[in-house]
């Protein structure tokens, strides 16, 4: 098993930063790649941002495109998410994902290991 706990959420104003951070603990060497997910009230959960275990290749929604970075330090295993720009509909619950892989993925059904979700809160 994978363990995953995402922190760093918070309320902000339009235009702040945010950098949040999900450390992995576990099985930690059958990881593959780690993305970033979020859910708002009312609506389904939907990709952000993912990163290759490895070769540190990434992928974003286009709607994050520009503004959030995803990182990732490998001897702490922890994924970062550094969100620039923040707008009120970034609003939302983050989640972050573990993938065994063997393809890089932006669908939530690929995504095998969950962490509970850190809330982002964006205010106009």
């Amino acid at each position: 098993q994978v363990q995953l706990v995402e922190s760093g959420g918070g309320l902000v104003q339009a235009g702040d930063s945010l950098r949040l951070s999900c450390a992995a603990s576990g099985r930690t060497f059958v990881i593959d790649a780690m993305g970033w997910f979020r859910q708002a009230p009312g609506k389904e959960r939907e990709f952000v941002a993912a990163i290759t275990w490895n070769g540190g290749i990434t992928y974003y929604a286009d709607s994050v495109k520009g503004r959030f970075t995803i990182s990732r330090d490998n001897a702490k295993s922890t994924v970062y998410l550094q969100m620039n720009s923040l707008k009120p509909e970034d609003t939302a619950l983050y989640y972050c994902a573990a993938d065994r892989g063997p393809r890089f993925s932006a669908l939530v059904g690929a995504y095998d290991y969950w962490g509970q979700g850190t809330q982002v809160t964006v205010s106009s």
